[in-house]
């Protein structure tokens, strides 16, 4: 007669995206630092850029560096963690390529999002009342505009110097240890 061991709900392995994504995460350490490099380059790559510029006055630039600082420290650790997803067990290119990619993806996507909530407060003294049905076409459109608006004239305050953090990060990400 055999038996078989019970298996609690604890000891059971997890299988779907909660087993894919735990693993994926970054640690406490990496994803601090990270963000905080990661916010820095970009916020950096922004300021030079307006600097460069001439543009407006030293407060709205420190208000842009800002959101794309707060956009790059949120995007790092979702940007880690879908990297290590999309690489899965690959090689060092497609763990660079994955990394480039995400890591692309999830700034540029997180910054216009912080620049759409900005630009959306910015309007809604203008806005009809809350949650109306006026309220969420406006709110719709003017987050779409604002997101084509990033998408036009935020994106080139990456090069050359978040490019150039891109490339590095993407190095480091490819060459660590699986």
């Amino acid at each position: 007669m055999s038996v078989t061991p019970v298996i609690t709900e604890a000891e059971r392995p997890r299988s779907g995206l909660a087993a894919r994504l735990r693993p994926a995460l970054p640690t406490w350490r990496v994803a601090a630092l990270g963000a905080l490099f990661w916010a820095a380059a970009m916020s950096a790559s922004a300021a030079i850029n307006l600097l460069g510029d001439g543009w407006e006055t030293p407060a709205k630039i420190v208000e842009v560096a800002i959101v794309f600082a707060a956009g790059a420290a949120v995007a790092f650790p979702l940007g880690y963690a879908a990297s290590t997803i999309v690489a899965g067990n690959g090689g060092w290119e497609t763990r660079l390529a994955a990394a480039f990619l995400c890591f692309t993806v999830m700034t540029v996507g997180v910054t216009g999002v912080f620049y759409a909530l900005d630009y959306r407060q910015y309007y809604a003294n203008w806005h009809a009342e809350a949650f109306s049905w006026v309220w969420m076409h406006q709110f719709a459109f003017t987050v779409a505009g604002a997101l084509v608006q990033f998408a036009v004239t935020g994106v080139r305050f990456y090069f050359p110097l978040g490019f150039a953090a891109l490339a590095a990060v993407s190095i480091w990400f490819a060459r660590r240890a699986r």
